[in-house]
């Protein structure tokens, strides 16, 4: 499979649209934890990341259509998502591996209630430095701060 992997500049609703859809269809397929009113209602928010987030990195089909993203503050990883059907073929892998080498990322959150996301950063070479009770919105699911 294809996969180009660059960073947008220009977030067009087009992008934006076609992000969320990633979006939600990941956290649908790895959020088990989450009801549908609670990904509904997170799903309000991720416009606004998409667009805040410092650096914006996509991975595009060759088709040109969005099938993953990460996005990325100062040394920290804010979000990696990837659409199920590209789940489990190093895309991810090579997303956080170009976070790490061209961004410096050293350090992320990741849901505890998500196992195979933790796995997989521990996988990556990092390492739980801190929990928290809940989320930055102060919903009950457990947060673990990770470290290269």
């Amino acid at each position: 499979m294809e996969i180009t992997i660059i960073e947008i500049n220009e977030r067009t609703q087009k992008l934006v649209q076609q992000l969320l859809d990633v979006w939600e269809r990941s956290v649908r397929a790895t959020h088990t934890f989450l009801s549908n009113e609670e990904i509904v209602s997170i799903k309000e928010y991720v416009p606004q990341a998409l667009m805040g987030v410092k650096h914006l990195i996509v991975a595009m089909n060759k088709q040109g259509a969005p099938v993953a993203f990460m996005g990325i503050e100062d040394d920290s990883l804010e979000m990696l998502f990837i659409a199920p059907e590209e789940r489990g073929k190093g895309l991810g892998k090579q997303l956080l591996l170009n976070g790490i080498q061209n961004y410096g990322v050293q350090r992320l959150a990741v849901n505890e209630q998500n196992p195979q996301a933790k796995g997989f950063y521990e996988h990556m070479g990092f390492k739980v430095y801190k929990r928290t009770e809940t989320d930055e919105q102060g919903n009950p699911y457990p947060l673990l701060y990770m470290e290269l």
